[in-house]
């Protein structure tokens, strides 16, 4: 899945000549905490994260008034704080790739550019949960059920077919890969269907193949 596909086009941006107060603000006003900070032609020359602005305010036991205060914080620019070469991706680059990168480096977001680093997105960790909650189709309830299959090409084939005769929706298929195990498993969701018939095919799934799990799944009565 690429991230030009997923990622939010309405970036807020700041310059690295914008002062801190004013990077400050936007981050608190839009409930964000990081900036990418791009120079007159749009490239990426840094981020500025809230963290940053914590580290270079003065102390609450400073002896400075509310004057002096608000002068010093007035000098401070972006440019000043800012983390250069921050850590991008580009474009045609995925969103997989870029939860590892914010898994590994624990960022909460990545600015995203284009061949010439301009900065075209940002991809967030809200980002990545629609991403997760869009191909599991959790939203459309259904039943979810989980198997232990054997790492052989064709052993999830005849559960698909099984689930088809007996007119279920298969709505998604996801396979984890356990680090060190000989097994995988297989978690496929379906559409919600008359009770008879789910029970039918429950039955069945647990007669011919090792299911682990089978419930329902509804996200709505708790939102």
């Amino acid at each position: 899945m690429r991230l030009k596909n997923w990622m939010s086009t309405d970036v807020i941006t700041v310059t690295p000549e914008s002062s801190m107060m004013k990077a400050a603000k936007l981050m608190k006003d839009n409930d964000i905490d990081r900036l990418p900070v791009i120079n007159d032609e749009g490239v990426l020359v840094g981020i500025i994260s809230d963290r940053d602005v914590k580290e270079a305010s003065p102390s609450k036991a400073t002896t400075l008034d509310v004057h002096e205060l608000y002068y010093l914080l007035s000098e401070i620019k972006v440019k000043d704080i800012m983390t250069r070469n921050p850590v991008a991706l580009r474009l045609e680059e995925t969103v997989e790739k870029a939860a590892v990168v914010m898994h590994e480096k624990r960022l909460s977001g990545l600015p995203v550019v284009d061949e010439n680093d301009v900065v075209c997105g940002i991809i967030t960790e809200n980002d990545i949960f629609n991403v997760f909650i869009e191909i599991t189709r959790v939203k459309d309830g259904g039943i979810q059920m989980g198997f232990r299959l054997p790492r052989v090409p064709g052993a999830l084939k005849p559960i698909l077919e099984d689930l088809v005769s007996f007119g279920a929706s298969i709505l998604s298929v996801i396979t984890v890969y356990p680090q060190g195990q000989e097994h995988r498993q297989v978690y496929i969701r379906i559409a919600e269907m008359e009770k008879s018939e789910l029970n039918k095919i429950e039955k069945s799934l647990n007669e011919n193949y090792e299911l682990m799990f089978w419930l329902r799944d509804n996200v709505h009565s708790i939102l």
